[in-house]
């Protein structure tokens, strides 16, 4: 069917149609569409109703929590998440699976935090780690509250370059504008964080190869 037969049975403008479409291809659905004479709007041939369409965020959500699971070593679980894992990424819509793929070499998945690190743990501050996950997504700087390990609180502004994940501790790696320098938060301790509209360029991967050193980690 073609975008003007569409909008006119549903009763909506062409504009808010193709709106529409557009998140339905966020969510991973196939919507090809042809120009000219006989094209029109379809979902792919080969595309089944029970089929599980994913948002980005969802995406990359089961693929990080894939990679805990590898790196908790559960003997009844491990022989299988590498095949899991490339098959999940398989089924994802060429978009969105790009999308994915330039995201994997900046989440780091390592082992679990230390005893003495996992005792000073808090849980962290929801509204606060939903901002610092679409900084992250969308490479926009951020601003937070920070308290240091001697309880000392300043605001930061940061470009969050990595993540790092020693279970049940998630770290930001990035680009302290403030310092001019590569520092490390750890994210139960950060408030208040607010996603500003400037975008950053992701810096040389090398820069932060101190900041990880002697820590095993996995990618997603």
């Amino acid at each position: 069917m073609t975008i003007a037969e569409i909008a006119s049975e549903l009763g909506i403008s062409a504009r808010t149609l193709a709106r529409d479409l557009e998140i339905l291809r966020e969510r991973g659905l196939p919507v090809e569409s042809d120009r000219g004479r006989g094209g029109g709007v379809r979902l792919h041939r080969t595309w089944g109703i029970g089929r599980v369409t994913l948002t980005y965020r969802e995406a990359v959500d089961l693929l990080v929590s894939l990679a805990i699971a590898e790196q908790l070593q559960s003997p009844w679980l491990i022989a299988n998440l590498s095949s899991i894992r490339r098959k999940l990424t398989a089924s994802f819509a060429p978009a969105l699976r790009d999308r994915i793929e330039a995201l994997r070499n900046r989440i780091l998945i390592g082992h679990s935090a230390s005893a003495s690190v996992v005792q000073g743990f808090a849980v962290p501050d929801g509204d606060s780690i939903n901002a610092l996950f679409r900084a992250f997504l969308e490479t926009r700087v951020l601003r937070f509250s920070y308290t240091d390990v001697q309880n000392r609180k300043a605001m930061r502004l940061v470009e969050p370059q990595l993540l790092l994940l020693n279970y049940p501790v998630w770290y930001v790696i990035g680009w302290d504008r403030d310092r001019d320098a590569v520092r490390s938060f750890r994210c139960d301790r950060m408030r208040f964080a607010l996603v500003e509209e400037e975008q950053f360029q992701l810096r040389r991967p090398e820069i932060f190869d101190k900041a990880i050193e002697g820590v095993d980690v996995i990618k997603p």
